[in-house]
């Protein structure tokens, strides 16, 4: 997540069963527009910079092989694969925010992903982003999973700098082989969040994680020096089905979800109870 470094709860905002009013008003629908068209134009404008990029030649050259064959062998329908898109930030006021949304658009064009099949959220979105989003062709949720999204088929995530707690929920919700192998990451380096943490502390508050370093299979993405700040540390995470089955079966049985009691900074906000 670029510029927002904690999520933030999706609560209701005041005044929005007003929205309904705002239609009435030209000048209101005529500006929301134009915003639309301005984030639009600065987003392609990021992916043409992006382009000029060696480290994006270099991306695209190891995405398409890795990710294009891996899922010809794993679905005959190549179009099925689905993406998954949290805590981008506020990429109408973040210029790393947009940039990151500029590379997100650049992945799915590589890799024949319709912007239809991607799914994208962060609670600090404002209404003329969800509204941008929309226009773009992106499914914007609505609710605050944590990360907790099960698999079904062939997904690609692409968590840009997000909390441990939301790869652990993620991981925890698909805890089985034959799923967690259809699992692919964009994202944090796992092999770095364990560099920077006491083991036992990784291991206690975030298990999930924890055990998949050691099978995961992580492919480190550089970046140039102008653009470290939005791809730093970024890695390419998947989960080979041969390594998974080298864990003992007890790993697999009955995974408890992670609640996170000894955790101070939690690095996500939880969504609001009923």
């Amino acid at each position: 997540m670029a510029c927002n470094e904690g999520w933030q709860v999706a609560g209701r905002r005041k005044g929005a069963a007003r929205r309904g009013k705002q239609v009435l008003n030209p000048k209101l629908d005529s500006q929301q527009d134009s915003d639309c068209k301005i984030d639009q134009q600065k987003i392609i404008h990021g992916m043409n910079e992006l382009r000029g990029e060696t480290f994006w030649m270099e991306w695209k050259d190891l995405l398409c092989e890795r990710l294009l064959s891996s899922t010809s062998e794993q679905s005959e329908d190549a179009s099925l694969l689905q993406c998954v898109c949290y805590g981008l930030g506020h990429f109408e006021s973040c210029v790393s925010a947009r940039f990151q949304l500029a590379m997100l658009l650049l992945l799915l064009e590589t890799l024949q992903i319709p912007v239809s099949s991607c799914c994208v959220y962060d609670p600090v979105f404002s209404p003329s982003e969800c509204d941008a989003l929309k226009e773009l062709g992106f499914t914007v949720l609505t609710e605050n999973e944590e990360g907790k999204r099960a698999v079904y088929q062939p997904t690609l995530f692409y968590l840009m700098h997000c909390g441990k707690a939301l790869y652990n929920n993620l991981l925890w919700r698909n805890w089985t082989p034959r799923t967690l192998q259809k699992m692919t990451i964009i994202g944090n380096s796992f092999n770095g969040i364990q560099e920077r943490m006491l083991q036992r502390e990784l291991e206690r508050d975030y298990s999930f994680l924890s055990r998949m370093i050691g099978v995961c299979e992580e492919t480190p993405l550089s970046c140039s020096s102008r653009f470290l700040d939005v791809f730093n540390d970024t890695a390419l995470i998947q989960f080979p089905l041969e390594n998974l089955n080298k864990l003992p079966e007890c790993t697999w049985t009955e995974p408890s979800e992670p609640l996170y009691q000894h955790c101070q900074d939690l690095e996500i906000i939880q969504r609001e109870k009923d």
